[in-house]
Formats: C-alpha cells, structure tokens, sequence
C-alpha cells in the first residue's frame, strides 16, 4: 500500500526511536560545565566524544540496551552491544581499540545467552573486551547492559560540520535479512566473515582521511530520517531528502525501513565533486550508496516525493537533541 508524504511526516515526527532523543539537550547542558577539566574537542551530537592524543583523536563512547530486547532476545542484545558502540567508533573515521561493559543480570541461563552474544560480536568484529563490571544480583524484570569503546583516529568525521550544497549520501548494505524480533532492524551482519565486515566498516576512516568527507553519522534507532535530521540540526542547516532516491530491500515497507535501525548503515555530507569517489569507495565493497538529498542553509528539513514535497522539521520552531553548531566555538 503507498504511503503518502502526510503519514509518512508523522510516522517519523511520532516515531519512540525519535522521541527518545528529546531529554538529551538537558543533560548535556548540564555536563557541558565539566568540560573545563578536559581537553576534549566542542561536543555537538558526535556519536563519541573526541580527545586529542599525540596528533591524532582518541575516540570514546558508550551505549546502552533498551530493556525490552535484553529480556525478549539476551544473545541478539549481547551482540548488537557490540556492534552498535563498534559503528560508533568507525562512523567518526576511527578504529576500535577496545572495550568494557557493565552488566545486570539475575539469572544465570539470562545473563550467559548475554554473555555468548558479547563473544560472538567480539569474535566477528575481531575487537577485545577487556573488563567491566557486573551485578549479578539484579531482578529479572531489570537487566541492564552497557558497553564503552575506546577507538583513535587519524582524521575525524564529525556530525556537525555539514555545510550548505553538500551531496547527503546514504550508505547502507542491502544485503542481509529482517532482524531482531523486538525492534524494527536490519540484519546485514550475519553469515558475513570477519573480513568482509571489517573491509565494509574500513570504508569510513579511509573517506575521513582521504578528506572526502568531514561531517557523517551513524543511522541510530532514531531511523534514517531521523538521523539525517539531527545531523543537520546539529551542523545548525536544513535539508531536502528525496525519498525515492533512499536504497532499501523490497522485502520491507518504506515506512518500516525508514525507522528500521541499520547493522551497516551511515549518513555522510560530502562536497558534489568527491560524491563520485565516496560512492565508489562503498560500491567497491558491496554497499549501496546513493546521494538522497542536498544539506541546505534554511534550517529546515523537507521531504520530496516525484512532484510532492512536505517539510519534516523546521529548526526555528522544532527541536530533536536541541545541540546545535553556530560555527563560532573554535575546532582546534
């Protein structure tokens, strides 16, 4: 059934992926303070905070399980821990380094289906956990997994620092399967050898530092256009995206696969004459890559269809993580 431009506005706009992303502003307002005590490069929605080191990035970050899936899918949650704080890492132009995670799990069969899947991720994504801490008496209503990564860089791709007449281009890989039963996703992970994965995830920090690309972000749970629009909220811009020109699976509905969360899947801004080279930087390992819009200085983000075309956001009056780049703060 075709779906038109109204219901698809508000299927993204109401979309709990989304929403979810609202109470950030207010925690990072806070804890903006402490950076004083750091080193640490402006902050404005990066997928992990930047530290420079010896000429070159560290790169950290954290992510959290939702509830649901540790309860409903314990192995498919221990390896998406994995995978999502790995992107994180490969999504800034860098390579993981290691990792720690903090575990909650009651129950022994509960938490060894966990642990099994933080192993496998490990063991496909070849990167080492290397400590952590656990709670082994927690109730069984209430797991809780996190992970931290650490990764370095040579060249950074940041998520605001899109600048207008930019290409957007959107990688993702088609090939793979429906995933998780708990969460609309995509599963184009497994029956893939460590080596094909990690020469798909060694496209980012080649196209960081071959300078093809300065500004990209991981697709979250936030869904491909929500992750579009906080990319361009927080570089301060607007957007035009044409829906047509999204790659995706026959076998899932637009609708779904705009929220469907990516196991592969990247938004980059990138200058009109490199759009060329980065596609055929990911054509080369059997990624879809397509330039689905333009990155646009009225703070708005519009949708197009054929001849039809609706605004999603209006930055002046909307707000997702509220963090936005004003192109003041220095970048040193």
């Amino acid at each position: 059934m075709e779906i038109n431009l109204i219901d698809i506005v508000e299927a993204v706009r109401n979309y709990v992926g989304l929403l979810r992303k609202q109470p950030i502003k207010k925690v990072v307002e806070k804890l903006k303070l402490t950076h004083q005590y750091g080193s640490q490069l402006p902050i404005y929605g990066d997928d992990a905070a930047v530290i420079p080191w010896k000429g070159e990035y560290l790169l950290f970050a954290t992510d959290g399980m939702m509830t649901g899936l540790l309860i409903n899918e314990p192995y498919a949650a221990g390896k998406a821990s994995v995978m999502v704080t790995v992107n994180d890492i490969y999504s800034m132009g860098g390579r993981p380094i290691g990792m720690v995670n903090v575990l909650a799990s009651g129950d022994e069969k509960h938490r060894a289906l966990i642990v099994e899947g933080i192993e496998k991720g490990c063991r496909k994504l070849r990167v080492p956990m290397l400590g952590g801490h656990l709670h082994p008496d927690a109730a069984p209503s209430s797991p809780s997994l996190s992970v931290a990564i650490l990764g370095s860089a040579k060249k950074l791709l940041r998520c605001h620092l899109a600048e207008a007449g930019d290409d957007l281009i959107l990688a993702v890989d088609l090939n793979g399967q429906k995933g998780c039963r708990s969460v609309v996703s995509w599963d184009a992970n497994s029956g893939k050898t460590s080596e094909a994965l990690l020469y798909r995830l060694e496209a980012l920090p080649l196209i960081a530092e071959r300078g093809l690309s300065c500004a990209a972000k991981d697709i979250s749970n936030a869904g491909i256009l929500g992750t579009i629009s906080i990319m361009l909220e927080n570089s301060g811009k607007g957007g035009c995206i044409d829906l047509e020109a999204i790659p995706r699976p026959s076998e899932i509905a637009l609708i779904d696969w705009l929220h469907c969360f990516q196991s592969f899947g990247f938004i980059l801004a990138v200058k009109p004459e490199k759009s060329e080279e980065v596609q055929e930087l990911f054509s080369r390992r059997s990624i879809s890559s397509r330039i689905v819009g333009k990155v646009l200085d009225d703070p708005t983000v519009t949708l197009k269809q054929q001849q039809e075309s609706i605004t999603l956001f209006d930055f002046r009056k909307d707000e997702i993580t509220g963090i936005r780049y004003n192109g003041l703060e220095s970048e040193k």
